[in-house]
């Protein structure tokens, strides 16, 4: 049998049983270096009190903007710690698409309001400014 028909034939067996094939995605890791070990899929969150400091054990950092191209583990804690708060992320999915983009400037927004005055630019980013403030548990 080629390859192509052998191609073909576990595309049909895996229609038939009904499940997807997912190739992984290469990410990067909250360092910047590539990470092989985090791949496109929905993760789970659970918020953690890590040193008065909110985390979902993905990144622990403060300045690394998650990527809306790619997953990266910024992304996954981003969306975790979002959605833990109750703005609608979407699918925790560690690609900071549009739905975490528009979470994300409605937190910023929020944090605004509460100081009464600016103190987060509100670009739907978690930065270096604004991850301290996902991480406070209010």
């Amino acid at each position: 049998m080629t390859a192509t028909r052998k191609r073909i034939a576990l595309l049909a067996a895996t229609a038939a049983l009904g499940s997807v094939l997912v190739a992984p995605v290469t990410a990067v890791a909250a360092d910047g270096s590539a990470d092989s070990g985090v791949s496109a899929q929905a993760y789970s969150c659970t918020i953690k009190n890590v040193g008065g400091k909110k985390q979902a054990g993905y990144y622990s950092g403060n300045t690394v903007v998650p990527s809306s191209s790619r997953v990266t583990k910024a992304g996954i804690e981003a969306q975790c710690i979002l959605k833990d708060m109750g703005y609608p992320t979407g699918t925790v999915d560690g690609v900071f698409g549009s739905k975490s983009k528009n979470a994300m400037k409605q937190f910023q927004t929020g944090v605004n309001a509460h100081y009464g005055r600016h103190v987060l630019d509100v670009d739907g980013l978690p930065g270096s400014k604004s991850w301290p403030y996902l991480r406070v548990f209010w």
